[in-house]
């Protein structure tokens, strides 16, 4: 069974639900609809017995690029859409009853570094990088990211990611704490199989409480981290910040802030 949505598929096969973002010429960068698209997947197949395990991946050569700023109005009033879309993602795989794997089999930055870490097993090729790209634009982490990465590698690696901006390699990632495994980028795509499949014939129950129980104990601020995020992401997108960040993103320049 499957099903298209612009910029999102969805198959289920064999127990294996897999929902790719699937904008390969955006680098998988991800809009308000696209994430609904997203939510709507895992939230549609919470209850299917049939579904044991889900992957989350990208199509060509990215994980996720973050939220697509190509054709942004950023001279109206702030919207809180797309947050609120990418915190219904987090929300749908945290609440999901089966293991899900975040597959990212290329670059995650932005809230794709979110969608990747909101996942259960998240393991990633070694040519793959992490970016908390937000300040960039003058922007803060949003999608709960600053839960789901201070969960996993505290924080003050949390604090470095996400106001210096820089690239975390794959290899990095995983020595901090901050994904499960990497794995040469040839042979990514049968050891992504071959997991969901361990995890496909596995106990769905015992890791349907195993999931439930390390979640709860290690993001009890997630729900809070989505209102905290949002607050300040409608503050920011409206400020001059961010209008000169989009501007010197899209001119291919370095941002000029001004300052407080």
């Amino acid at each position: 069974m499957s099903s298209d949505i612009p910029g999102v598929q969805t198959t289920v096969d064999n127990g294996v639900l897999r929902v790719t973002l699937d904008r390969p010429s955006r680098m998988n960068a991800v809009t308000t609809e696209s994430l609904d698209a997203i939510a709507d997947a895992f939230d549609k197949h919470a209850g299917d017995a049939e579904v044991r395990v889900a992957i989350l991946t990208g199509a060509g050569r990215a994980f996720c690029t973050g939220a697509d700023l190509g054709g942004l109005d950023v001279s109206g009033p702030p919207s809180s859409a797309t947050i609120d879309a990418a915190n219904r993602v987090a929300a749908a795989i945290r609440a999901f009853p089966r293991p899900v794997i975040g597959a990212v089999n290329g670059p995650a930055a932005g809230v794709g570094v979110s969608l990747a870490l909101a996942c259960d097993l998240t393991i990633a090729t070694e040519s793959s990088y992490f970016l908390l790209a937000f300040t960039k634009v003058g922007l803060m982490p949003d999608g709960g990211a600053t839960a789901l990465v201070a969960a996993s590698i505290g924080r003050a690696r949390a604090l470095k990611m996400a106001l210096l901006a820089e690239r975390l390699p794959a290899r990095e990632a995983l020595a901090a704490g901050l994904i499960a495994d990497v794995y040469p980028d040839d042979e990514f795509a049968a050891t992504v199989d071959a997991l969901a499949r361990r995890l496909a014939d596995g106990p769905s129950e015992a890791f349907h409480f195993t999931k439930d129980a390390v979640n709860d104990a290690t993001l009890i601020e997630l729900d809070n981290a989505f209102a905290r995020e949002r607050s300040g992401q409608i503050d920011l997108l409206a400020a001059a910040d961010f209008q000169e960040g989009v501007a010197a993103f899209l001119e291919k320049r370095p941002a000029v802030f001004g300052r407080a």
